[in-house]
């Protein structure tokens, strides 16, 4: 809240130096304000008295939009990469397969195997069990099990990230 917006009798101001004026009522604060041509802006209204400051509003929505601007730069956004085998695959096929997993978990991503049964294959969820396990044999190095091997509908999920 700005200027006329601030509704409250009495708050505790600080100037535009930023040392502290004391509590003051809100006329005298608005009248300070205008004496120096800046507005006065609430910065913690659940504060016994709120806590109002004398600064140029739209200087200082400049800089949080900076700052949200600069926190948004350093975040890392972790994608989840999805790699889908088969229960009759081969092993030079599943080695292509964990080499493509290595390259995604070493930038940064999670990887999810997924084991697709079709058929009669359904008949033989344990194969489907070691071959994750063997999948995951590879890659144990450099990688850790979010999720456990698990049965969702016709496939077999597991969830591998990032060693730390």
């Amino acid at each position: 809240m700005i200027n006329e917006q601030i509704r409250d009798k009495e708050v505790r101001l600080i100037g535009e130096e930023g040392e502290q004026l004391g509590i003051l009522p809100i006329k005298e604060a608005m009248r300070l304000a205008k004496e120096a041509n800046l507005d006065l802006v609430k910065i913690a209204p659940t504060a016994k008295p709120p806590v109002c400051k004398i600064i140029d509003y739209g200087k200082y929505r400049y800089e949080l939009a900076r700052k949200d601007k600069e926190a948004k730069k350093k975040q890392k956004v972790t994608e989840v990469k999805e790699i889908r085998l088969s229960p009759n695959i081969d092993e030079n096929d599943l080695s292509t397969k964990a080499n493509q997993a290595r390259k995604f978990i070493t930038k940064g991503d999670k990887v999810k195997v997924a084991l697709r049964f079709r058929g009669r294959e359904m008949a033989h969820m344990s194969t489907g069990k070691q071959i994750l396990d063997d999948f995951f044999s590879r890659l144990e190095d450099i990688a850790v099990v979010e999720k456990p091997a698990k049965l969702e509908g016709r496939s077999m999920i597991l969830f591998l990230t990032e060693k730390r």
